[in-house]
C-alpha cells in the first residue's frame, strides 16, 4: 500500500531484532552473486539476480555502543591540544565525576533507546537548512562540448537520474562495499519522492514511493510532467525530455522576472522551520484547495530540476549558486537564483552555460549516498553518448526500460506528459510572508563568501608514494594553514561513513591531536626537513588510526551527545522526580548539522523495542539528576562541539567541487575532494578572510612538498608511473639495436623524478609561504639567504666588471702627490664612493684625512681659505722634482707635456669606464621596462626624509 507524501517514514526490514548480524555473513551474502552482477560494467549486458540492492541488509551488524570509559577517554585525549593546562585539569576532574555518578545510569537507559529515534538531531533542527544543512556538489562540465548547453544538460542528467530511481525500485542497483564488505544501501530508498515536512513540534520525513512526476523550477515559476509509469520505466525519451524543457523555459521567459520574483514561493522554504510550518498550515488550510494540491504535487515529485537564467563563470560563484543560489536585487525585486530553489527536496540545478550541480536535503541521506547518485549520473550520460556511437557499449543498468518510441501508448497507463504550470494563490498573508523570508534570506548570502581552490601541483598519487594517507595529509594542510594565520590549532571536524553497520549515518573525527598540534608547531618552527616530515608522518598515523576507530563504531563523539540527549528528554519530559522511567531520545539544542558533533548516531532500526518503563522494576530504575552532568557543564564540552574547522572528504572525478556552508560564526567549512593529480577546495565562511585562508592551503601543500622531496631522494612522485623505465634502465649490451640512437625526455630534457637539493632551493621562489614567515624566523632567514645567493645575471656581471675597472682607474691618483683643485678632490672622493662602493668605513676615514691634511701633511688637499677651483700651490716641493719645473726651468714645457698626458689617460679610462657601465644599465633597462624616465624630480624627492636609497641610473644603493 503506498504511503501519502506527507506520511513519515516508517522503519522498514524485519521485525526480528535478535536476528544474528555480522559482517561475515553480510560479506558472504554479497559474495553469493557473481562478479557480473556485482560490476555491472564487466560487460555489456549485465545479468543482477533481483533484489541484489537490499539483499545484505538483514545481515549487516548494529552500530555498536562504545564502552563508557573509553569513550572519556578518548574524549580528554581529544580535548588536550585545544585547552590549556588548567582547563585540561578541570574537564579531568569533571569526567572522573562524570564517571562515578550520572554516567552509569544514562549509559544502560542509552542501550535500551529505540534507535528508531536517532534521526531527531536532524529533524529537531529549527534553522533555515540552506547555509546550514544541506550540502552542494558541482558536476563537472559534460565531456561533449555540444551538450553543454542548459537544455541539453538537464534532459540528459535528468534520463540518468530516472534510470537510477528504477534501478533503486527495481532493486537492481549494485551495492556499495568497502574492501569487500557491503554498506547499508537503506539511504537509497528514502532519496527520491521524499520531503523534508516541518511542523510545529519538529519535522518529519515524508515520501511517497509511488512518485512518477518531476517538478521544474524556472525563473521561480512551477511546472510538473510524469516520466516513469507505474512500472518505474521510462516513458520519454532523452529527445522527449529536451522538448519539454524548452517549452517551460520558453513559457517562463513570458512573464517579465521582477513580476514571476513575487510569486516565488520556493523562497519559503528557506524560513525558520517553526516558521515554515505555520505558512505551510496556510497554504493548506483548506484540504483540495488549489494551494494545498499545489504543495502536494512538489512535496511528492521525484526531485526537483531547477534551470538557472544566469551562467556563472568563476568557481566561488558557481560553489554559491549551487549551495544558496545567487542574490541580485532589481527595482527593489529580488531576482536572484535565490528565488529558483526548493530546499526541502533533492534538487538538480543546470544553469544557462550547461553547468550543473546537486543540492540535497540532509537528513535522510549522507553525502556517500548522493556522490554514488552523481557519480552514476555523469557516467551514465557518458556511456549513453556512447552507445549512440558504438550500440555495443556497455550500460551501467542491468536492465533498461523499454524504448518509449516503440512501446503500445495503452501499456503507459494513465500519465501526463505534457508541462503543466502551477498557479499558486497568492493571498496577501503568503505575499507580505515571502517578502519577509526573501529578505532574510538575502542577508543570509550576503553574510557568507566562498573561495574555491584547484591545486593541480599533485595529488593521491604522490601522497600515496609518500606512504601517507590522501585524507590524513591534506587534514594536516587544514591545520598548518589554519596556525599560520592565527598562530593556534582549533577544534577541527571530519565525519567518517559508518554504513558498514545496519543503518549507520556518520561518526565524527576529532582531527586535532596531540601529533597533529606538534606537526603544526614542528612545521612553522626553525626545524630541519627530515624532522618536519617526520611530525608530519606521525600526525598522518594518528588521523588515520582514529578514522579507522570511528568507521568502526568506536568513536566518542556520537556516544557522548546520545549520553546527553537521554540525560535532557528525561529531564524535560518529566522532571528529575518522573524521569527515572523514562529512555527518551530527542535532540538537544540547534546543532548545525551532522559535520559539527550534532548528527544523529545512526537511522532507524528494524523490530520493535520492549518497553522499558514496564520491564524494570523501580528498584531497578535510576534517578537523573536536575542539574546538569559534570562532563556537560564543562567548558571542554563546549569548546569541542565549537566546530571552528567543519571539513568533509566527499568527491571523486565526476566532480569538480563540493561544499557547505560554515557551522560556526567565526569558522569555515571546508569541501575537499582529493583526485589522482590534483586537490580541489571549497571554502566558506562568514567573511573571515576566506580567499587568504585558501591561499595559505596551497602555499602549504606546495612547501609541504619540497620539505618531503627532501628526504625522499630518488623516489618517484607518481605511484602509478610505468614501471618499464626501471626495466629499460638495467644494462643490456646484447641488444644494440634498441639502445641505437640518442635518448631524449620529456620537458625540454629535464629529469622527471625527484630534483635534487639544489634544485628544489631553486623552486623556493614558487612554492615558498611568502607572507607567513612571521611565524618562523628560521624559515624567513632561509629565504632571506636564498635570495642572496641567486646568481648574477648577465647585465649585472657587465656592470660590476665597469665598476671594478673604474675603481682601478681612480684608486692610482690616492697616492700620487697632486696639486688639484680642491673641487677636484671632492668630485673624485665621491666619485670613488659612488662608483667603487668602497666600505662605508673606510670613506669616513679617508675623508678624514683629507680634511685634516693641512694640519699633519705638506700636502694641503682642503685649504677653506684658497679658492676651490684653482689648482693648489704645494707648500714644499715634490720630492724628485721632475724636469721642467720652478726647480728646472730648463725643461719645463718638458714636464708639462707629461702631466698633461698623464691626466688626459686617467680621465680616458675614467669617462670609457663611465660610458661603458652606463650603456650597460640603459641596455638593462630598457630589457625590463619600455619607457625609461631618467633621474628626474621624482627621484630627487624621494630621497627627501630616507635613510637609503637607490640611484636608479648607477644601480647604487646608497645608505646613511
Amino acid at each position: 500500500m503506498p504511503r501519502s507524501h506527507d506520511e513519515p517514514l516508517a522503519s522498514g526490514g524485519p521485525s526480528n531484532p535478535d536476528k544474528i548480524r555480522s559482517q561475515e555473513s553480510a560479506l558472504n551474502t554479497s559474495k553469493s552473486y557473481p562478479e557480473s552482477a556485482r560490476e555491472p560494467l564487466a560487460a555489456s549486458k549485465p545479468k543482477h539476480k533481483p533484489g541484489i540492492t537490499f539483499a545484505a541488509e538483514d545481515k549487516l551488524p548494529k552500530l555498536p555502543i562504545p564502552d563508557l570509559e573509553n569513550s572519556c577517554k578518548k574524549y580528554l585525549e581529544a580535548l588536550k591540544p585545544l585547552q590549556s593546562p588548567r582547563e585540561h585539569d578541570a574537564s579531568i576532574a569533571a569526567v572522573h565525576q562524570f564517571l562515578t555518578t550520572e554516567g552509569p545510569d544514562l549509559q544502560e537507559r542509552l542501550k535500551r533507546i529505540p534507535t528508531s529515534s536517532r534521526y531527531d538531531s536532524y529533524l529537531n533542527f529549527d534553522n533555515p537548512v540552506v547555509l546550514n544543512l544541506n550540502p552542494f556538489f558541482l558536476l563537472e562540465d559534460d565531456p561533449t562540448p555540444a551538450r553543454n548547453n542548459q537544455v541539453t544538460r538537464a534532459a540528459s542528467l535528468v534520463i540518468s537520474a530516472l534510470s537510477f530511481v528504477r534501478a533503486v525500485r527495481r532493486e537492481e542497483l549494485p551495492p556499495d562495499a568497502m574492501r569487500g564488505t557491503p554498506l547499508c544501501m537503506y539511504q537509497y530508498s528514502r532519496l527520491f519522492g521524499t520531503a523534508r515536512l516541518p511542523t510545529e513540534n519538529g519535522c518529519h520525513i515524508g515520501q511517497d514511493p509511488t512518485a512518477k512526476h518531476i517538478v521544474v523550477l524556472c525563473r521561480g515559476q512551477f511546472y510538473w510532467f510524469d516520466v516513469l509509469d507505474d512500472n518505474s520505466d521510462l516513458i520519454m525519451t532523452e529527445k522527449d525530455m529536451a522538448l519539454n524543457l524548452k517549452v517551460i523555459v520558453d513559457d517562463a521567459e513570458q512573464i517579465p522576472i521582477q513580476d514571476a520574483a513575487k510569486g516565488a514561493l520556493g523562497v519559503l522554504s528557506t524560513e525558520n522551520r517553526k516558521t515554515w510550518a505555520g505558512l505551510r498550515d496556510v497554504l493548506t488550510r483548506d484540504p483540495g484547495s488549489n494551494n494545498a494540491d499545489c504543495l502536494g504535487i512538489v512535496d511528492s515529485a521525484l526531485f526537483i530540476l531547477c534551470l538557472d537564467y544566469t551562467s556563472p563563470q568563476t568557481g566561488a560563484d558557481l560553489c554559491m549558486n549551487m549551495l544558496c543560489g545567487t542574490s541580485d536585487v532589481e527595482r527593489g525585486v529580488q531576482i536572484g537564483t535565490c528565488t529558483n530553489r526548493w530546499y526541502d527536496k533533492l534538487q538538480i540545478i543546470v544553469c544557462k552555460n550547461g553547468s550543473a550541480g546537486i543540492n540535497f536535503e540532509h537528513t535522510g541521506v549522507d553525502g556517500h549516498t548522493v556522490l554514488r547518485m552523481t557519480s552514476d549520473l555523469y557516467t551514465d550520460t557518458i556511456l549513453r553518448f556512447a552507445r549512440t556511437i558504438n550500440g555495443e557499449a556497455p550500460s551501467l543498468w542491468a536492465s533498461v526500460s523499454p524504448d518509449p518510441s516503440k512501446r503500445d501508448p495503452d501499456s503507459f497507463g494513465e500519465v501526463s506528459t505534457t508541462p503543466h504550470k502551477l498557479e499558486w494563490g497568492m493571498i496577501p498573508e503568503l505575499s507580505t510572508a515571502l517578502r519577509f523570508a526573501e529578505t532574510r534570506l538575502a542577508d543570509l548570502i550576503q553574510q557568507n563568501e566562498f573561495q574555491t581552490l584547484e591545486f593541480s601541483g599533485y595529488g593521491k598519487n604522490f601522497m600515496i608514494s609518500q606512504g601517507l594517507s590522501p585524507d590524513a595529509y591534506v587534514q594536516m594542510a587544514f591545520q598548518a594553514a589554519y596556525y599560520g594565520l592565527y598562530g593556534r590549532v582549533e577544534c577541527t571536524y571530519e565525519p567518517a561513513m559508518t554504513k558498514a553497520f545496519f543503518h549507520g549515518r556518520t561518526e565524527a573525527i576529532r582531527s586535532v591531536t596531540e601529533e597533529s598540534a606538534d606537526f603544526v608547531r614542528t612545521f612553522w618552527g626553525e626545524h630541519p626537513a627530515h624532522q618536519k616530515a617526520g611530525a608530519l608522518r606521525r600526525a598522518c598515523a594518528k588521523h588515520t588510526a582514529n578514522t579507522k576507530e570511528c568507521a568502526n563504531g568506536q568513536g566518542h563523539d556520537r556516544h557522548l551527545y546520545a549520553l546527553y540527549c537521554v540525560w535532557q528528554r528525561a529531564v524535560d519530559e518529566d522532571g528529575a522526580e518522573a524521569a527515572t522511567g523514562s529512555d527518551g531520545y530527542s535532540s538537544p539544542v540547534d546543532v548545525a548539522s551532522e559535520r559539527d558533533g550534532g548528527s544523529q548516531l545512526g537511522s532507524p532500526a528494524r523490530g520493535t523495542a520492549e518497553d522499558v518503563s514496564t520491564s524494570r522494576s523501580p528498584s531497578q530504575r535510576g534517578r537523573v539528576a536536575r542539574d546538569m552532568p559534570a562532563l556537560f557543564a564543562d567548558g571542554g564540552w563546549d569548546k569541542i562541539n565549537n566546530t571552528i574547522l567543519s571539513t568533509s572528504n566527499c568527491g571523486n572525478p565526476a566532480l569538480r567541487q563540493f561544499g557547505f556552508g560554515p557551522t560556526s560564526g567565526d569558522g569555515f567549512g571546508i569541501g575537499y575532494i582529493i583526485k589522482d593529480d590534483s586537490v580541489f577546495v571549497c571554502a566558506s565562511s562568514k567573511h573571515r578572510q576566506t580567499k587568504r585562508f585558501v591561499a595559505a592551503i596551497e602555499s602549504y601543500l606546495l612547501e609541504i612538498r619540497r620539505v618531503l622531496r627532501q628526504t625522499q631522494r630518488g623516489t618517484s612522485s607518481d605511484a602509478k608511473t610505468s614501471r618499464a623505465r626501471e626495466a629499460e634502465a638495467r644494462p643490456n649490451a646484447g641488444n644494440r639495436v634498441k639502445s641505437h640512437g640518442k635518448p631524449i625526455s620529456g620537458q625540454g630534457g629535464k629529469d622527471t623524478t625527484i630534483p635534487t637539493e639544489a634544485e628544489s632551493k631553486a623552486e623556493s621562489d614558487d612554492e615558498g609561504l611568502g607572507g607567513y614567515g612571521f611565524f618562523d624566523a628560521g624559515m624567513l632567514l632561509q629565504a632571506l639567504k636564498a635570495n642572496k645567493e641567486e646568481k648574477e645575471r648577465p647585465s649585472e656581471k657587465a656592470v660590476n666588471k665597469a665598476r671594478r675597472q673604474i675603481g682601478d682607474s681612480w684608486l692610482p691618483l690616492l697616492f700620487i702627490p697632486t696639486n688639484a683643485s680642491p673641487a677636484f678632490i671632492v668630485m673624485f672622493f665621491l666619485s670613488t664612493y659612488f662608483l667603487n662602493r668602497p666600505c662605508v668605513y673606510c670613506s669616513v676615514l679617508l675623508l678624514i684625512l683629507f680634511v685634516s691634511s693641512c694640519h699633519w701633511s705638506d700636502h694641503c688637499f682642503f685649504d677653506v681659505h684658497s679658492n676651490w677651483f684653482e689648482p693648489r700651490h704645494l707648500s714644499s716641493p715634490l720630492p724628485n722634482p721632475i724636469p721642467g719645473t720652478l726647480d728646472n726651468p730648463i725643461n719645463s714645457s718638458h714636464t708639462t707635456k707629461m702631466q698633461t698626458s698623464f691626466l688626459a689617460n686617467a680621465l680616458n679610462k675614467t669617462a670609457a669606464a663611465l660610458a661603458g657601465a652606463a650603456a650597460e644599465e640603459v641596455k638593462k633597462r630598457v630589457e625590463i621596462r619600455s619607457e625609461w624616465t631618467g633621474i628626474g624630480v621624482e627621484w630627487i624627492r624621494s630621497l627627501l626624509g630616507k635613510k637609503e636609497w637607490r640611484l636608479p641610473c648607477l644601480d647604487v644603493l646608497v645608505r646613511l
